[in-house]
This record gives structure tokens, sequence and C-alpha cells, in this order.
């Protein structure tokens, strides 16, 4: 029986008379073209997953009740595919919409070429004409992450939507938008030479330059020897002069140091002036005694 094969539009829709459908994400690789991965969301009649397993992709594989699966890659000819499967008669009825999408590893879909997904008959062995087919176009070129396209529920039966919207958020922004809980790894604290040596791990060339420089010369002007980057000139420290010796209370006399005086006093029974403290100071009404005995007998 010949399959009339329905090339789909953006939008569009066909109904599917099948009971399980293999959807087959196809594109040509090549230099610079990143590796592309299908997965599926298994949605609820709120368009929301019911718990993080109606995820399918790549780290999870398979749906818990195994109606929705994630197969191989394959070579086909000159072109790479990835595939998934999904048992539409034997869903649960709570099970609303099977999204099918895609996402890309190490670049974005401006560089994917020859992108579209195949729908085919998954109980035909071997694979015959596609049931439909869609051509898939990166819209802004950023996209990381795309939905080719849908099945859903209509009435008592299923139909297939060409849908072609890109996510520049990935697939972390593809899940979360349809519920899914992703746990990011956190940052890990950074390692290696510069971290064990204290090094500044966002030092600009100039800098790295600079600590290059004072570590092999052997002289650092702050700690663990790397220079200061804001010292701008550096001075030479000037030993500091050794300390004066006290001036004497009174001058020396003869060139014999003389014992400081404790106050003025009497000098060879002759009263001083009051304000003499350096020795005596002559006085207009005063004069020296005559040469001879001071005193006579009597």
């Amino acid at each position: 029986m010949a399959v009339m094969t329905h090339a789909m539009l953006k939008g569009s829709n066909v109904p599917l008379d099948t009971a399980a459908v293999r959807a087959v994400l196809r594109w040509t690789p090549g230099p610079g073209v990143p590796d592309v991965d299908a997965s599926a969301l298994v949605l609820g009649t709120d368009g929301r997953v019911r718990s993080d397993e109606d995820f399918v992709f790549y780290n999870q594989p398979r749906h818990p009740s195994g109606l929705v699966r994630r197969l191989p890659k394959k070579r086909v000819a000159e072109a790479l595919t990835d595939t998934v499967e999904a048992d539409l008669a034997a869903l649960d009825p709570s099970i609303d919409r099977v999204v099918l999408a895609a996402s890309s590893d190490g670049g974005t879909f401006r560089a994917v070429t020859d992108l579209r997904i195949l729908l085919y008959d998954a109980a035909v062995t071997p694979e015959r004409e596609p049931l439909a087919l869609f051509d898939v176009t990166a819209e802004t070129g950023e996209e990381t992450a795309v939905i080719c396209g849908e099945l859903y529920r209509r009435g008592d039966g299923w139909k297939f939507r060409a849908v072609g919207q890109g996510y520049p958020t990935g697939l972390v922004g593809l899940a979360t938008d349809f519920g899914i809980s992703v746990d990011e790894a956190p940052e890990e604290a950074p390692t290696g030479d510069g971290a064990a040596s204290g090094a500044p791990g966002d030092a600009s060339a100039a800098e790295t330059a600079l600590i290059d420089a004072g570590a092999a010369s052997g002289a650092g002007t702050g700690s663990a020897g790397h220079p200061d980057l804001d010292m701008t000139v550096v001075h030479t420290p000037v030993p500091p002069s050794p300390p004066l010796p006290p001036m004497p209370d009174r001058a020396p006399s003869y060139g014999y140091p003389q014992e400081p005086a404790p106050g003025p006093g009497p000098a060879y029974g002759y009263p001083q002036p009051v304000h003499a403290s350096h020795g005596p100071e002559p006085v207009a009404e005063f004069r020296m005694p005559p040469m001879g005995p001071q005193f006579q007998g009597r």
C-alpha cells in the first residue's frame, strides 16, 4: 500500500492513523556542525509534565511506562539520525501531548545543515516512506534547542503538528518551560597553580607581567614577594641620624668638663647674684680684694 508523505509547513498539522510512531531527526554532519540530540516531553492536559520522569532525553532515554523511548543514533548515507518512538494508543489517558524536541551540542542551530524531522509508522518494518516530514530552520540562528513538532490527542485519535519554536536558552530553558526541575551544578572553586600560590585569577596581562618580573628578580615589596601594583615610586629609606648629646648646664672651663651645678651657691665666701646660673658675672660695684693674706692675726 502506497503511503503519501505530507510535507509540513510551520504550524500545519496532519491526522495519524497509526498506533505507534517513530520520529526521526536527520541532519548532515561536517566540520563546525554541532551534534544534535533528540528528546521528548510527555505532557498532561495542563501542558506540563507530571514529574521529571516525563522528560525523555540522552540522560534518561526511557519513560517509566516504556511507551516513549529514545533509540541510538545512526548514520544513514551522508546523514546522522537520532530517533524517538512513542506507542500512542497505549499511553495513559491523562497524557495529552508528546513534544518532540532537538538540542545542539557545541554550537547553535545556525550551523546545523539540512535538519528535518520525519515521522514514520513504527509498526512497519523496514521503514517505508514517511508519514510526514518537516524541514526545521533556525528562526534567529541563536537557538540551541528547538521544538520540532508535537503529537497531540484530538478526540479518539492523534495528530502531528509542525512547530519549529527555538530556544536560545538551550535544552534547560525548554525543559523548565514545561515544568522540569533542573538542578544546575554549583560553580567549583578555582583550582590549579594560580589558586595554590594565591595569585589573582583575574589579573590582567600587565599585572601578571609585573608579578612574574618581581618573582624573577627576587625583589618584592608586597606580601609573599609580590610587588605592590598600586605603588608608582619607590623611596629608598634614609637611616636616622644619631641623637645629639645633651648640652651641659654650664660651659666647660680650661678644657675640663664640669659637673652640672645643682644650683647657685656661695664662692670664696662672697654672695653671688641670684640670677647667676652659668658662672659669675662681673658687677660694677664689686672689686677684687688685694692679693695677699686675707686674714691678719689678732
